[in-house]
């Protein structure tokens, strides 16, 4: 997905643990306010990857962490839709599917580069 605030960005579903979340809940919430995917009531799997990064917050978003926060943490989910499922954006400004190797060159940061390459089959996306 498009990120709205930088065009050249381009993301897997994201998003911040609120209190008293789980990681798990926080990908279901995640994926509903950001693409309208009710993940359980559609018959998806969430998949916990039981893979955790660690990376440098860009300079230009570090205003939305805590004063000092240098790093954040992120949990890897991954969860396979129909390809016919309906997408509605809220915080991005396109979407695209692709196959693997095409979203592999398309995202922006490393982490999620490297969870396409570990989790996505190579025959979809």
């Amino acid at each position: 997905m498009q990120r709205n605030d930088d065009p050249e960005f381009w993301q897997s579903v994201t998003g911040t643990l609120e209190q008293g979340e789980d990681p798990c809940e926080t990908a279901r919430r995640e994926v509903l306010e950001e693409t309208s995917i009710e993940i359980t009531r559609c018959g998806y799997e969430l998949i916990d990857c039981q893979k955790i990064n660690t990376y440098e917050i860009r300079d230009r978003w570090k205003h939305r962490y805590p004063p000092n926060t240098p790093f954040n943490t992120e949990h890897v989910f991954s969860v396979a839709v129909a390809n016919d499922q309906i997408i509605a954006l809220t915080e991005h400004s396109a979407y695209l599917w692709l196959d693997k190797q095409s979203a592999m060159e398309k995202v922006w940061s490393d982490t999620n580069r490297e969870a396409i390459s570990l989790y996505v089959p190579d025959s979809n996306l």
